[in-house]
């Protein structure tokens, strides 16, 4: 160890010093990126792919629309209730959850 420090003949460190600066930045770029895949980006996006499914089939617009597709309810009826939940949960620009 002491062989490599002392490298160069007037007792400096040699050109591998460099080295250690570009492994800590591969460090911090590695944490960085496995936080914004995970914890920074938040619950709904950063949650796998069958529980954002799961979440959007249980939807009010998406088992309201399934209701008026099986015909428990009208079509008075259905546009009624969608635009009571447009105004309470704020989905401006989508009219009809049958999708």
């Amino acid at each position: 160890m002491n062989t490599l420090a002392h490298a160069l003949a007037d007792g400096g460190p040699g050109p591998w010093i460099l080295f250690f600066p570009l492994v800590w930045a591969a460090v911090v770029i590695g944490v960085v990126t496995v936080l914004r895949r995970t914890v920074w980006r938040g619950g709904r996006a950063g949650a796998p792919w069958h529980q954002r499914q799961a979440r959007s089939e249980h939807s009010p617009l998406t088992l309201l629309g399934r209701r008026f597709a099986a015909g428990d309810i009208d079509e008075d009826e259905y546009w009624r209730r969608v635009s009571v939940l447009e105004e309470h949960f704020g989905t401006p620009g989508k009219r009809g959850g049958a999708a």
